[in-house]
């Protein structure tokens, strides 16, 4: 309102500017002037008010009780639910739909065809500065037989996620869990994290990456394309995937594996150079990583004897990022975990 009366001013000024002053002007059009000029100053003194009007294309479906931000834009067929709630500039391209008890950050942008949440019980909630990609699905139902119509279901998705086009990201099978992705992430196309992963942050997952359920990710890893990793695996902190593999046991912190099924093939050296180890670091991960899994053939034993082994190591057992492998492999061996990847050239258990 303000801000169309101030162009109206402008244009009255400009049109007054060329009569003829000479003659005292009429008592309504001194009184037109003052009003205006009060309108004026008023819509000067809020300089904001125009980005912070939502625009909401005629076409869009956007329920009355749905709680919207400022600076939103809603394109043209987009749907947002009765329980949805907007954060301030969010951005909903054409075609995208928000349902159910759906909560958007600020500055998220829904990019055409892409849906989030589902009118079903329990909560979808996702941070700021996320991207939904093209045609990508994230919180709906999970596909889990232990599902059961009418339990709440939840996911929850932190802040400067990148989850692209045709992506597919799952509710939790059970009210007393929950799916989980933290910050940073890159998720490529046509990737999917089903019921009750949890995945940390700044992790990048190539096109392809398929999580199944109950799956633990953690932060800084790395995944090439068309991977499949089984359920209830957990992937350590800056491992890497190669391309293709099937991951069908836990990887420990800092690996690299490969393969069908996936095989431990040393560390994740370029990773962790790009993440600033410094050659020490390093140069003591590699002495510890030959002698849990290449040992000499009269030195092999139990790969708890190795672990000791390590620790015992007076050189190895000062460096926190030792310690935290071997605690990583030794977890891995926890009762109701999967134990970890095999190593072609490792004899024993």
């Amino acid at each position: 309102m303000f801000y169309k009366a101030a162009r109206a001013v402008g244009r009255f000024q400009k049109l007054i500017s060329f009569s003829d002053f000479s003659t005292p002007r009429p008592k309504p059009l001194q009184h037109f002037e003052r009003v205006l000029h009060h309108v004026s100053c008023e819509a000067k003194s809020e300089p904001f008010f125009e980005t912070t009007t939502n625009v909401i294309h005629p076409t869009a479906v956007v329920h009355p009780d749905a709680i919207l931000g400022h600076s939103v834009t809603v394109g043209p067929f987009c749907t947002v639910g009765c329980g949805v709630k907007l954060g301030n500039a969010c951005n909903l391209h054409p075609g995208s739909h928000l349902f159910g008890d759906t909560e958007l950050g600020d500055r998220c942008t829904l990019l055409t065809g892409a849906i989030v949440g589902a009118d079903i019980p329990g909560q979808t909630i996702i941070g700021n500065n996320n991207i939904i990609g093209h045609h990508a699905v994230v919180g709906v139902m999970c596909q889990d037989l232990k599902y059961k119509a009418g339990d709440e279901c939840f996911l929850y998705v932190g802040d400067n996620n990148d989850i692209r086009e045709h992506t597919s990201i799952h509710r939790s099978s059970k009210s007393c869990d929950k799916t989980v992705i933290g910050n940073n992430n890159l998720i490529m196309g046509s990737c999917h994290i089903a019921h009750d992963c949890k995945v940390g942050s700044n992790n990048i997952f190539a096109n392809n990456t398929l999580l199944a359920g109950h799956v633990v990710v953690e932060d800084f890893t790395r995944t090439a394309g068309a991977i499949v990793v089984h359920q209830f695996s957990h992937l350590g902190s800056f491992s890497f995937i190669g391309g293709g593999s099937v991951v069908s046991q836990d990887i420990p912190k800092y690996m690299m594996v490969a393969g069908d099924r996936a095989e431990l093939r040393g560390l994740n050296l370029e990773g962790l150079r790009r993440h600033g180890f410094s050659s020490t670091e390093v140069k003591c991960m590699r002495k510890a990583y030959r002698k849990i899994f290449m040992p000499n053939d009269g030195e092999s034993g139990r790969i708890e004897e190795r672990l000791a082994e390590v620790e015992q190591d007076e050189e190895l057992s000062n460096l926190p990022v030792v310690c935290s492998m071997v605690q990583s492999i030794r977890d891995s061996f926890e009762l109701n975990r999967r134990g970890i990847c095999k190593f072609s050239h490792w004899s024993g258990s």
